[in-house]
């Protein structure tokens, strides 16, 4: 089985997540208790995240959840069917305010959007279950009418200042700092906007890793963000690589919105059989992989493959509590290993080991 063909057999079947919001119509309650357990690795998620929702129905869950588990819970909604997460800070920063209950007793909502034809007690409840609650938390399904649900969202996406300078303005918005390092995006589907602390951590690596001149991968490239950002940065190249069709549409969307020819942005699709990518080995002078945690650690060696030795390396798209065996799997490839955070999220970089 090829390194591409396991992610499939992973319980997300995208390298990238989808954060959107939506507010939808009519409401459903449910209640039910959550089915015996069941094996996570067996479980495929059915989420169309190859397929477009622009024009279709679908399901907008509204979802209560002990505020000490909203990362991994969320994390495990995306591998188990949900198309696109949100939690809204400010909800959070209200309830500190107001309750005085303990951080584990609180509950959090968390905004969530379903294909029409998901089994969304099911999904909801395996999420649960592969985190270690008890029991299936409360929630309410709204069914959206027929309209581009992202499009819907695309107030909620403001430009977002990552640094000085250095800006991610939505293609629908003039840039606020016109001579400043702007990428422009249309995310669509594809996990990227640069509100997620794990792309801020990733665009602030590569702009301090980016000289001149070096090779860049970004693997799980999502809307292409990072594989853009390192050519306005000064690599000489970029690469992308997602198992998701509709990522590598929007990432070729987003490069050509920032003037990317395509011979300085390569995109490729990971193939779902064995079939090897068209990828050189030991190519790249930086490689960055901002991804889910189950990739990030089976697919360690085949990441690190495609570096050559001494080159930059930077893993992502992990939280603090799983930061030591993150750091112990990689700890015999990379040396000089550092480690950025945002909240609760992290970003480790370090260089490939030369042999």
């Amino acid at each position: 089985m090829s390194a591409w063909q396991f992610i499939k057999h992973f319980p997300c079947t995208n390298l990238s997540r989808h954060i959107l919001r939506v507010k939808p119509r009519r409401c459903f309650t449910s209640s039910t208790p959550p089915p015996s357990s069941f094996s996570v690795t067996a479980c495929l998620s059915t989420s169309s995240s190859s397929e477009s929702f622009a024009d279709a129905p679908y399901l907008s869950v509204r979802i209560h959840c002990p505020k000490h588990v909203v990362d991994p819970f969320s994390e495990a909604l995306l591998c188990f069917g949900a198309s696109s997460v949100a939690v809204d800070e400010d909800d959070e920063e209200d309830e500190d305010v107001t309750s005085g209950s303990s951080l584990a007793s609180k509950e959090i909502c968390i905004e969530s959007i379903f294909p029409v034809n998901e089994e969304v007690k099911m999904c909801i409840s395996q999420a649960a279950n592969s985190i270690g609650l008890k029991e299936i938390p409360k929630f309410k399904v709204e069914l959206g009418d027929e309209q581009d649900w992202v499009t819907k969202n695309q107030e909620s996406f403001q430009p977002v200042e990552i640094a000085e300078r250095l800006w991610i303005v939505p293609e629908w918005i003039s840039p606020p700092v016109a001579e400043g390092v702007n990428i422009i995006l249309n995310p669509g589907l594809a996990f990227g906007t640069g509100e997620h602390p794990t792309t801020k951590l990733c665009l602030l690596l590569l702009q301090s890793l980016i000289k001149g001149g070096e090779a860049f991968l970004d693997y799980g490239t999502g809307s292409g963000i990072l594989a853009i950002a390192a050519l306005k940065f000064g690599a000489a190249s970029s690469a992308g690589v997602d198992i998701d069709p509709l990522a590598i549409k929007s990432a070729s969307h987003n490069a050509a919105l920032n003037n990317i020819p395509p011979e300085k942005l390569e995109l490729h699709l990971a193939p779902s059989d064995n079939r090897e990518m068209q990828l050189g080995k030991e190519q790249f002078d930086v490689i960055i992989a901002n991804i889910l945690l189950n990739p990030v650690m089976e697919l360690a060696d085949h990441i690190l493959s495609f570096a050559k030795p001494g080159a930059a390396i930077g893993i992502s798209g992990i939280l603090s509590e799983q930061l030591p065996n993150v750091k112990e799997r990689y700890s015999p490839l990379l040396e000089d290993i550092s480690v950025a955070t945002i909240g609760d999220w992290v970003c480790m970089s370090g260089t490939k080991k030369r042999s």
